[in-house]
């Protein structure tokens, strides 16, 4: 897991790298779970997503807002996200746990996932994304 937290003056910024885009997307989405809930996550329960989107930022985007939205209805933290893509098709096996107030308060709330600034951008080494976390 590859990813670190940027300056920002609002918000939390984050960038990622990984070697493939399925990589890039699952530890995007464990920045976003380290930002929420800190270190404290577990395996014990398996959900899974299934996206298809016009281009590869907009299934990113969805991506992350739909698990934000799985963590905040149905009280689920993240410590584990398989995630695969076939084009514009994504397929991610979530691994975490009910959410533990005594466990899980050490983070920042993220009311949401940002498009503006989103930069996702292929290099020698890989995959390379700057996103912001709405706070």
């Amino acid at each position: 897991m590859s990813f670190e937290e940027l300056p920002h003056t609002a918000d939390v910024k984050i960038r990622v790298r990984a070697d493939t885009l399925g990589a890039l997307f699952s530890d995007a989405c464990m920045a976003l779970m380290q930002v929420m809930y800190g270190n404290d996550r577990r395996s014990g329960i398996t959900k899974e997503i299934i996206l298809d989107a016009p281009d590869i930022e907009a299934l990113l985007s969805d991506f992350l807002s739909e698990v934000l939205f799985i963590t905040e209805v149905d009280c689920f933290v993240i410590a584990h996200a398989d995630v695969t893509i076939a084009g514009l098709h994504l397929t991610a096996v979530l691994e975490g746990e009910r959410f533990d107030p005594h466990r899980h308060n050490k983070g920042t709330e993220v009311k949401g996932i940002s498009y503006s600034g989103m930069s996702i951008q292929k290099d020698m080494k890989g995959y390379n994304l700057e996103i912001l976390f709405d706070v």
